[in-house]
């Protein structure tokens, strides 16, 4: 099974959420990853869902969305022609002898140290899947004592906006 990365846009109403995730279920689609937000226009938010899933069945899912009537567009993101970043919080162990390594660590990585204690520290990342998980693997010798993982969040490249061709067409 391949991963999927696509982007919905939806009518802001409640249940919405409920509906678009049931349908996956009810297919048996495990969801990897899920991420929902408002969009730069009012009443519509984009949800963005990462799934395992082969070809055919993916289409199939696809076209049951497009008929929910608070879906307004799908489209599917493809890795080379969108930017896609997951969002992480870190808790590590980090006492007065590790600290200096947790922090070298960390700065590889481009990532951030946001709280500080005795004996931890809070570490904010971005980047992709991959990043994440090398990230993960670096810091786990130290005890990774607790993470806080968004689901991915995607856009297309280039100036067109998902929203703008959605809105004129519909």
């Amino acid at each position: 099974m391949s991963r999927h990365t696509l982007s919905v846009l939806v009518e802001d109403k409640p249940g919405v959420l409920t509906r678009v995730a049931g349908l996956f279920a009810r297919r048996a689609f495990n969801i990897h990853s899920l991420a929902v937000g408002p969009t730069e226009v009012p009443g519509v938010s984009r949800v963005t869902v990462v799934v395992n899933a082969e070809g055919d069945l993916l289409e199939q899912v696809t076209k049951q969305l497009n008929k929910l009537v608070n879906v307004i567009k799908i489209v599917e993101l493809q890795p080379e022609s969108s930017v896609q970043r997951d969002h992480l919080l870190i808790k590590v162990r980090a006492d007065a002898v590790t600290r200096l390594q947790v922090t070298q660590a960390v700065d590889l990585f481009r990532a951030s140290i946001v709280d500080v204690s005795t004996d931890s520290v809070v570490v904010e990342a971005t980047g992709t899947t991959e990043k994440i998980q090398a990230l993960l693997s670096v810091l786990e010798p130290f005890g990774i004592r607790e993470i806080v993982q968004s689901g991915t969040l995607a856009v297309g490249r280039g100036s067109r906006s998902m929203s703008d061709r959605a809105l004129r067409a519909g």
